[in-house]
């Protein structure tokens, strides 16, 4: 194991363990929602907590593990650290699935670890800020500002299990502002965009999740007025960035959908908390899973494309396979907001609703498909 090519590399064996959490949680999800396999927990406890925080979650550390001491011109992740990080996510699946199925102390204790396993990845990352002697934080102070919502975020999930004020944290002042504050940064420098960024563009945006989150608590769908003007404000300042798109280079294009995916999340979230607040509609948290799959399971999937070629001595190009996966995945947040549409009429939509899973699963059974050899031996793609 010391000088396991899977452990070389701080993405690669967070990444693994990401992509086997997305197929292995959304499987047992979708059998427990359908009454196929009793749980001994609440299944969507299971599904807010195991994605964001088992699937999502990783997956983002394998990135920053990567880039962050980039950022801020320091020593790379120790490997001694990661391995460590990474066991205790690894503990922290198996306990949280065993416990799902058979107990709920285990599934408890799965939490605990997961837990344990984000504040130690916060400590490296906060570590890495502190040490550095760069001039420019502005980026990495709002990512680390992200990950401090998680602690929070988490610490509620363990205490009170899907709470309004648990998923609303975990959702849009941890996960979004983090992947939001690394691709407000990377996507227009690898796109090569030459612009004066808005200094307080990031910060702005923060202070109105922030405001989102508030509504929200004091009073469930209340949200829309601010996602409306969110949904402006973001797409006023993407507008202004003039983002090559379309793009002949898929690698670029999956990432500016990503980003487009914002504004559009924001207005469908405003719409539907509008009709659920006036009109007792049910969207099945539309305005939740829009943003999630439709920025954030883009992003990961261009970025975590990116990484894997890049960092494995592949070319930065999208074979045919490719960039299928990355229309798939537009196809999986399309289906997924069908759900909601249909289910708002008051329609069966469980029919729908395994089509969902199922493309979802294909994505990235495909994706390892393609992917997981380079991750744990570091195979050449033609």
């Amino acid at each position: 194991m010391k000088n396991s090519y899977f452990l070389s590399q701080p993405h690669q064996p967070f990444f693994v363990l990401a992509f086997i959490n997305a197929v292995i949680f959304m499987l047992l999800f979708m059998l427990s929602y359908k009454g196929v396999l009793p749980f001994t927990v609440d299944v969507v406890n299971f599904h807010a907590f195991g994605l964001i925080y088992l699937f999502f979650t990783p997956a983002f550390f394998a990135f920053l593990f990567t880039t962050f001491p980039r950022f801020l011109s320091t020593p790379v992740v120790l490997k001694s650290l990661y391995i460590k990080i990474f066991i205790l996510y690894l503990i922290s699946s198996v306990l949280f699935v065993l416990g799902a199925i058979f107990s709920p102390t285990v599934y408890q204790i799965g939490m605990i670890v997961a837990g344990l396993g984000f504040l130690y990845a916060y400590k490296t990352l906060f570590d890495i800020y502190k040490k550095s002697t760069v001039v420019n934080k502005h980026d990495t102070f709002w990512i680390l500002v992200g990950a401090s919502f998680g602690i929070v975020g988490i610490t509620s999930f363990i205490v009170t299990p899907f709470s309004t004020f648990s998923i609303q944290v975990s959702v849009y002042l941890y996960l979004f502002v983090l992947a939001f504050s690394v691709a407000q940064r990377m996507i227009p420098f690898f796109s090569q965009c030459r612009f004066d960024k808005e200094k307080n563009f990031v910060k702005y945006v923060v202070i109105l999740l922030g405001l989102h989150v508030l509504f929200e608590l004091i009073y469930p769908n209340s949200s829309f007025i601010v996602d409306i003007i969110l949904a402006l404000y973001v797409a006023k300042e993407l507008k202004r960035w003039q983002l090559p798109f379309p793009n002949k280079n898929a690698m670029l294009s999956i990432l500016h959908i990503a980003l487009f995916w914002i504004p559009l999340a924001f207005l469908l979230s405003s719409l539907s908390n509008a009709m659920e607040l006036f009109f007792d509609k049910s969207f099945l948290a539309l305005d939740i899973h829009s943003l999630m799959l439709g920025f954030l399971l883009s992003v990961l999937i261009g970025f975590g494309t990116r990484v894997t070629l890049g960092h494995s001595g592949n070319m930065m190009f999208a074979t045919k396979l490719t960039k299928f996966i990355f229309i798939w995945t537009q196809v999986v947040v399309l289906v997924r907001v069908l759900v909601s549409v249909v289910a708002s009429f008051g329609m069966n939509y469980m029919v729908l609703f395994d089509i969902s899973v199922t493309f979802w699963l294909v994505l990235f059974i495909i994706w390892s498909w393609q992917f997981l050899r380079v991750l744990t031996h570091g195979k050449k793609l033609n």
